[in-house]
Order: C-alpha cells, then sequence, then structure tokens
C-alpha cells in the first residue's frame, strides 16, 4: 500500500448492503464490534428489495398454526427434487446449513419487525413452506437497516468497493470510492465479508463463467455487477456453478411509477393490518390490490403462445418462433423490447382459469382483466390493427402485414388472429433475473483459495458466497441471503479477537 489513500478503521468491513450484508453486519455488530458496510448504490436493499420476497422455511409459526408438522431433514431432501438433474452438482454441506436454519432466520426476522402471510404451497415441496413478506420485499431492508443503525453499523452509501488489499497474507482491506471519484481505504481488524450479490448486471463475467447467449442480456438488478466475485477471483478464489443463469425470462417492463401498495411504508403495523386482511377479507375485496402489486413484477405465461399469441418488434416485425426459446429472441431486437400480440378470441380465453397471463406461485394468478385495469401502461387495445400499432408506436403497415402473413402460412395448428379487436401487452425485455454461481467457500463461508485452503481474513454470503448451492424453487436465495450473512458475519467479527465463544 504505497499510496497513502484516506483511512477508516473497523473490526469488520462489509462489501453490500442487500440482504446478506445487512445481515452480516448486524449479527457482527450484535457480537459488540464495530463494523463499516459499504454500498454503492444510495441506498441499502440489493437484489433483495427488487425480489418478490418470498422466504421458503420449516417449523414456522405459521406452519404450526396451520397444524404442519415439518422437518429440517424433509426440506433437505424436497431441495434435490426442486434441482432435478442439476442435483449432483448441489453442495450439500451447504445445503445442509440451509435447511437447519431457516427456522431461526425467520424468527430473528419477525423479532425485527418483518411480518410474513403464509405458509403457501410450492411442489415439490411435501408441505406448504413458502412464507411472503407483507407489505412488500422493501421491508427486509427498512428493517435490516434500522437494526444496523440502532447497533452502530456504520453505512456508507454510495460507495463502491474496487479492489481487495493483502497485508502478510491476509486480507485487510477494502479499497472503495465515493460517488465524487474520491478513493478510500478501509481496513479490517477482523475479517472481510464480500455482500455484494451476483453478476446478472455484468456481460463479461457471463460471458466468461455462462454463455455469450446471455452475456447482453440486461439484468433485472443492473447493479449486480459481480464485484466481489471479481475482487476475490484477482485473488485467487474460484467460481461454482457459474454456467448456471436464470434467465434470459420474458418480464413486462416495470411501470414508471409506483403504486398504492409499493408506496405503503414497510412498518410493522401496516405489515400486521394487510396480514390480518388476507387472512379475514373476502377475495373480491383483496384481489384488486393484491394485483395491483402482482402485475408490477411479473412475466407473461407461456400458454399465450400456445394458444396463438405473436411476438413483434418495434418494427412491428414477428422475429421468432413462439413456441421454441423466445426469450432468448426478445434479448436480440432494437432496444431489446417487443410486443405480445393476440385477438379477442384469445383475449376471451384468458378472462379465467385455466388460461393466465401470469402467475404468482402460492399467491394468485392473473388474466387480462387484471392487466387492463392496473397495467394501462403496457396495455394495448383497439377495434382496428391501425389503432393497435398507433397504441404500440409500431408501423401500421408492417405488422398488418406481419399478420396476415402468420394467418396465411406462419402458425402451423395455432389458431388464426382474426377476431376484432386486437390487443398487444407489452413492451417487454428477456432479463437475466439472477446467476447461481458464487465463489467457492467453506461451511464456516470462508472464501478458498485455488489450493483449497482459506484465504485469510475473508469470508463470502448470499451470492457471493453460494459456493455450489442449488437455490431452486421460490424462497431460498433470500433464505440464504440471511443466513449465509449471520453466519460470515458472526465468522469474521471472531477474527477481531474477542468473543470467541459465540462459535458459528
Amino acid at each position: 500500500m504505497s499510496e497513502q489513500l484516506p483511512l477508516a478503521e473497523a473490526d469488520v468491513i462489509v462489501v453490500g448492503g442487500g440482504g446478506s450484508g445487512l445481515a452480516a453486519a448486524a449479527e457482527a455488530a450484535r457480537l459488540g464490534r464495530s463494523v463499516i458496510l459499504l454500498e454503492k448504490n444510495p441506498q441499502t436493499g440489493g437484489s433483495t428489495s427488487w425480489s418478490v420476497g418470498s422466504v421458503t422455511a420449516t417449523n414456522t409459526p405459521h406452519q404450526k398454526r396451520a397444524g404442519i408438522q415439518d422437518s429440517p431433514q424433509e426440506h433437505f431432501e424436497d431441495l434435490a427434487a426442486h434441482a432435478g438433474p442439476l442435483a449432483p452438482r448441489d453442495n450439500l454441506a451447504l445445503r445442509r446449513i440451509l435447511a437447519d436454519n431457516t427456522t431461526d432466520m425467520l424468527e430473528w426476522l419477525m423479532r425485527l419487525g418483518v411480518v410474513f402471510v403464509g405458509p403457501m404451497p410450492e411442489p415439490p415441496h411435501r408441505y406448504p413452506r413458502m412464507h411472503n413478506v407483507v407489505p412488500n420485499s422493501k421491508s427486509f431492508a427498512y428493517h435490516l437497516t434500522r437494526h444496523c443503525r440502532d447497533l452502530g453499523v456504520d453505512i456508507r452509501v454510495n460507495t463502491a468497493s474496487s479492489r481487495l488489499v493483502k497485508e502478510n497474507g491476509r486480507v485487510s482491506a477494502v479499497e472503495a470510492q465515493d460517488s465524487s471519484g474520491a478513493r478510500m481505504l478501509f481496513r479490517a481488524r477482523g475479517g472481510v465479508v464480500l455482500a455484494s450479490g451476483d453478476y446478472s448486471g455484468d456481460p463479461e463475467l457471463k460471458r466468461q463463467l455462462a454463455s455469450r447467449d446471455v452475456a447482453d442480456v440486461e439484468a433485472v438488478n443492473a447493479s449486480s455487477t459481480g464485484d466481489g466475485h471479481r475482487m476475490a477471483l484477482a485473488l485467487g478464489a474460484s467460481v461454482v456453478n457459474g454456467d448456471i443463469v436464470r434467465g434470459p425470462i420474458m418480464r413486462f417492463i416495470p411501470p414508471t411509477r409506483s403504486n398504492f401498495i409499493q408506496r405503503l411504508p414497510p412498518t410493522k403495523p401496516v405489515a400486521q393490518l394487510i396480514a390480518w386482511s388476507m387472512n379475514v377479507l373476502p377475495q373480491w375485496i383483496l384481489r384488486p390490490f393484491l394485483m395491483s402489486f402482482l402485475t408490477t413484477a411479473l412475466g407473461p405465461s407461456l400458454d399465450l403462445f400456445k394458444q396463438g399469441a405473436i411476438l413483434v418488434n418495434n418494427r412491428g416485425e414477428r422475429f421468432v418462433d413462439e413456441l421454441g426459446k423466445p426469450s432468448y429472441g426478445v434479448a436480440s431486437q432494437p432496444d431489446r423490447i417487443a410486443y405480445i400480440v393476440f385477438d379477442d378470441a384469445l383475449a376471451e380465453k384468458f378472462e379465467a382459469w385455466p388460461y393466465f397471463v401470469s402467475t404468482a406461485p402460492g399467491v394468485a394468478y392473473a388474466y387480462l382483466k387484471d392487466y387492463r385495469r392496473n397495467r394501462s401502461d403496457i396495455y394495448h387495445e383497439a377495434d382496428a390493427l391501425a389503432g393497435l400499432a398507433e397504441s404500440m408506436h409500431v408501423p401500421a403497415e408492417k405488422l398488418a402485414a406481419t399478420l396476415a402473413e402468420y394467418n396465411v402460412s406462419g402458425r402451423g395448428a395455432r389458431p388464426a388472429l382474426i377476431r376484432k379487436p386486437y390487443y398487444a401487452l407489452g413492451p417487454i425485455k428477456s432479463y437475466v433475473v439472477f446467476t447461481d454461481g458464487g465463489l467457492k467457500v467453506s461451511e464456516g463461508l470462508e472464501v478458498l483459495g485455488g489450493d483449497g485452503a482459506p484465504i485469510p481474513g475473508l469470508y463470502a454470503a448470499g451470492s457471493a458466497g453460494q459456493g455450489g448451492l442449488l437455490l431452486e424453487g421460490h424462497g431460498h436465495h433470500l433464505g440464504w441471503a440471511f443466513i449465509s450473512g449471520r453466519i460470515a458475519g458472526r465468522n469474521a467479527a471472531l477474527e477481531a479477537g474477542a468473543g470467541r465463544g459465540a462459535g458459528r
């Protein structure tokens, strides 16, 4: 460290202010350590705040109230069923840590003020285990950030980490810069925890670790750029399961304005009122509020295409076989957007079960009427194709020619799109929702070097510390974020010297 940079010191330095980073900081601070948390965005939350907000757990108060007798062992076994053909690649030691700690994790979040409803079923789980946060996923960061501040954690937002510093064979500091570009060193007397998320927003890491096909596909969270992965790789760490990518997946673009549900403060009294309402109010009252939230975050069912809908780009051109891999085609279109076009016959079908436009597993199904009511920004309807094209801002003549060609020779066994009025949903984009490649870690969340030995002073949690663990199914990524964050924070705190009896 020949260059003298401004220096700040603490017992533990945490890189990343999402769910895993906040959990790590809280746990280290609970043990009496001083903690600095570095978050490159203007606020904490990370991908946790972008999520639907499901946490899958066993032996919870919610399960017990429902008369469900569950166990971590059964959860451990069901995780293999979720993984399917990928199961042989799973890190069983980390899977065991996940399954054994979900009860304590959920109860810890509840003590902090997070409120859940459920449990909801999600096969192949043998019992309902999915617990959904209310009023929205921002509740996690809201309560964890308050908890961290109450414990004295120094949270530095707009501070991007760029390099890990090693001294005398161990990771001792993190170099970072603020929004003005000013550089600074943050030295850890104990350990450094990488809780920096995945690399879904970094084309180069996706190209290097996964494939060229997904390299340029946008991320749901564009700030997930694999910063921790990159810094650890520079020190000889390795990534496990880097090729496992959730995406490209089609989703409707998010609304430019937040709705009523999203604007609700995630305080405990508000959340408890919503939870009570969901348990006692009839569906005809609840549904409009539930749909106003769900339709901001969901994607289209592939049944739309099986029943005859087509995809066109912003030139009005059909560009892909919708029954193949349409999400890959969307990502390569002008502006990377597309529209789903269909007629009144198909619209009528998708107003009721079993034909739904979108689904949130275990929560609700969204039909065309829900998008008409709640997403007017992406809902298009017109008696003539010219009017539809105008609403979509695509060339009318080209759209008419595209439908004519499809109806004559391009539809195979699917029905023709000829019944007025005409409809479109979009724009839609293809996204990488997350990447599952994590740094290779020990059971104590120590980052391992190429020789299999821990890199002294360095820990990883959440997506950065996934270590080959498979997290298929809903609610496991968030569960791992909180569980691994607490373990990593605890062990990094022990490096500071005092309180060695706390253990893992």
